[in-house]
């Protein structure tokens, strides 16, 4: 649920950046690595407001999956642990001479 509002606010700032955007008519010229172009300014904004979403989410996601591959390897050596472990009693660790009856 907190994903989606997250999700719904990133969207209606994006509709209304292109809204607000869509009034400014300028032609700016952008000049990239490879080439130069003419690009109206409303659309230069949305397509690198989208970009750096989308590189951000990227980047966000790479990390939570470094994360959660640590973690699914973290308790697979704990479950091979827990098994090795054989669970005892006090009674069955001790020799039969060393037990304290009551």
């Amino acid at each position: 649920m907190k994903y989606l509002l997250i999700f719904i606010l990133v969207l209606v700032i994006f509709i209304i950046s292109v809204t607000l955007g869509a009034q400014n008519d300028a032609v700016v010229s952008f000049n990239y690595l490879l080439a130069k172009g003419d690009y109206r300014l409303s659309t230069l904004l949305a397509i690198l407001f989208a970009a750096g979403f989308i590189l951000g989410w990227i980047v966000c996601g790479l990390f939570y999956l470094r994360l959660r591959l640590r973690l699914s390897r973290a308790e697979r050596k704990l479950k091979r642990v827990q098994q090795e472990i054989v669970p005892t009693t006090e009674h069955e660790a001790l020799p039969p001479s060393v037990v304290v009856k009551e």
